[in-house]
């Protein structure tokens, strides 16, 4: 119940009220005939002035007679001692009885028809206000929903519901965990990870197919631009790849890698530059022109136009590994001491799948030695001549400076010159190619896919493991392979085993690697010497540094070489869908091409 000192008060204020007073007040109340105090801070005085709600059974009616706040008066003189509610305390604002009141706005307790309102002890709104001490300070939590204008200034919660976890103390209770899924999937729906969930009915989600470009505006992909989409088409897909690497080399975006399969793959946007068409040697490359251009007008007869042949062997202990006479190890030994190449790019065998070829720079005599020998399938050794990824090995001189020696197969050398040829930015490989002084090719009837001869011709047909193989040979049109104590275990002809070998390789007139300083290989010399046919001025340096370590003689049997050659020509022009024609321009349009092998011009336009 109020007290008689404020029943006097609130006379005396009805009585000013009605007397039509000014503004002008010795305290701080507001008149609502006159200055239209708001509720929201009718409820902050009220809370201010630490009066409790009505209790003496007047019920003070909004319409008769409003019941205005007071201030109490201070029992000190010290202003420090005056609270004033935080900011983010107060009630919201009720803009009802305003021009810009909203219908359904919030009320707060003061405008409620009762007029109730909070005091220190008394709390109408769910939140109990510190006092002036400080003391008995209580947290919103989730218990004080429904309790409208429930606020925390120190555990607020941003949805308004109040702090989770916490009492109304404010002290942080037991938390719960879910404990996360083990081996099981996350998937939400349990259906398939592949399928797209959640799509409105009758929307087509699926990827258009590159074709769409034709559509766009009636705009055709030019014919002047060749892809690797053409190349894909026409050579890769076509199963006619022969794993040189060269337009993995000719890149000038590095936009084709090596997948999984050993085949050329696009890893990112291909600019349409044409230069991985141009120099495939089963694509835009006309090989045999790029032999007269190599090797000059005669080189494209017989076994080519060579300086000099001989049969040799290299004198050492360490031929035993190597295959037949071991002058490809010899020769680049030799070169390797003389100083006059860095390294060479040769083959080696994979520390995982055994007697499979991989690319490797040898820069010593011992790597060299340890990795004599052939392998039998390709590495597209193009591909690696990124010096950046042998920088380690390399001696500390600027790249230009630097000279390698290669040895590959023919129509890896066919690339490596017509590379060399025309002065553009190869990117990645560029420094590798540049740096190349020295082309030793292996004479080469066929290559083989490495799963297709290891797996399925070798283990799965014939029961022979990979890790039992210690040597093979292909000579005289024979497959042999030797077990490590030297003893033969399979002699087939070499035809039993066509299935493996690589279908590109059937267009190939090039056995013994026409545009090469040096080719080596075992037709046309006896049981442990090579054959060795000097070409260019090149191969004559490298062959008079090695002389002195070798045991050679003339060729014993050029005319074996001969034969062979030709045998490998005449099956080539079977092969080729194209004309042979070494005075053709080098480079073959895709167009010329399509139209002799059948294959889709601008294959994006049609869905590729």
């Amino acid at each position: 119940m109020g007290t008689d000192g404020e029943d006097e008060r609130r006379e005396a204020d009805q009585r000013e009220a009605s007397n039509g007073s000014s503004g002008e007040r010795s305290d701080p109340r507001g008149s609502e005939s006159s200055d239209r105090v708001s509720s929201a801070e009718r409820s902050s005085a009220d809370r201010s002035s630490g009066r409790s709600p009505r209790e003496d059974g007047e019920a003070a009616s909004r319409d008769d007679e409003p019941t205005f706040p007071s201030v109490p008066e201070s029992q000190t003189d010290d202003d420090e001692a005056v609270m004033f509610p935080e900011s983010g305390s107060a009630a919201p604002r009720s803009r009802e009885g305003t021009d810009h009141a909203r219908e359904g706005a919030v009320q707060t307790g003061a405008d409620d028809a009762s007029g109730d309102s909070c005091s220190p002890n008394t709390c109408t709104c769910g939140e109990k206000t510190a006092d002036v001490s400080g003391q008995d300070k209580r947290v919103a939590t989730d218990g004080d929903e429904g309790t409208e204008g429930s606020r925390s200034s120190s555990a607020l919660r941003a949805d308004g519901a109040g702090a989770a976890n916490v009492d109304e103390m404010g002290e942080l209770g037991d938390l719960e965990f879910t404990e996360p899924a083990e081996n099981v999937s996350q998937d939400v729906d349990n259906g398939a990870p592949d399928v797209r969930v959640g799509v409105p009915e009758g929307a087509d989600l699926d990827t258009p197919e590159y074709s769409i470009r034709s559509q766009m505006n009636d705009i055709e992909t030019p014919d002047e631009k060749t892809w690797f989409m053409e190349l894909d088409e026409a050579v890769i897909d076509e199963g006619r790849c022969i794993q040189c690497g060269t337009c993995v080399a000719a890149c000038p975006s590095d936009s084709i890698g090596v997948g999984e399969d050993d085949l050329p793959k696009l890893v990112k946007m291909c600019t349409g530059c044409s230069l991985c068409w141009d120099f495939c040697p089963r694509g835009g490359m006309r090989y045999e022109r790029q032999w007269k251009i190599t090797g000059g007008e005669d080189n494209v007869k017989g076994a080519g136009d060579p300086i000099t042949e001989f049969s040799a062997k290299v004198e050492d202990d360490w031929t035993d590994g190597a295959q037949d006479g071991g002058v490809v190890t010899g020769v680049l030994a030799t070169l390797l001491e003389a100083g006059e190449i860095d390294g060479a790019l040769i083959a080696t065998e994979s520390e995982e799948e055994a007697w499979k070829a991989e690319s490797f720079l040898a820069t010593t005599e011992e790597e060299l030695v340890e990795n004599a020998g052939t392998v039998y399938n390709q590495t597209l050794a193009l591909g690696n001549l990124d010096l950046k990824q042998w920088e380690h090995k390399l001696p500390d001189k600027d790249w230009d400076d630097l000279s390698l020696a290669i040895v590959g197969t023919p129509c890896e050398i066919e690339g490596i010159r017509a590379l060399q040829d025309f002065d553009w930015d190869y990117q990645k490989q560029n420094e590798g190619i540049r740096a190349v002084d020295y082309t030793i090719s292996l004479m080469c009837t066929k290559n083989f896919n490495y799963y297709s001869l290891m797996g399925e011709q070798l283990e799965e047909k014939r029961d022979i493991s990979p890790d039992q193989i210690g040597k093979m040979d292909v000579l005289n049109g024979k497959m042999m392979v030797y077990d490590h104590d030297g003893e033969m275990i399979v002699e087939e002809d070499v035809e039993n085993f066509h299935d493996a070998a690589l279908k590109g390789c059937d267009e190939c007139a090039d056995f013994t690697g026409f545009c090469s300083d040096i080719t080596v290989g075992s037709v046309g010399s006896s049981d442990e010497y090579s054959s060795v046919i000097i070409r260019t001025e090149q191969g004559m340096k490298a062959w008079d540094l090695t002389e002195p370590k070798l045991d050679y003689h003339d060729l014993e049997d050029k005319s074996a070489v001969g034969k062979l050659q030709g045998w490998d020509k005449k099956k080539a022009f079977e092969s080729l869908e194209r004309p042979f024609d070494p005075d053709a321009p080098r480079f073959i349009d895709y167009k010329d091409h399509a139209e002799n092998y059948g294959t889709a011009l601008n294959p994006h336009d049609q869905g590729h």
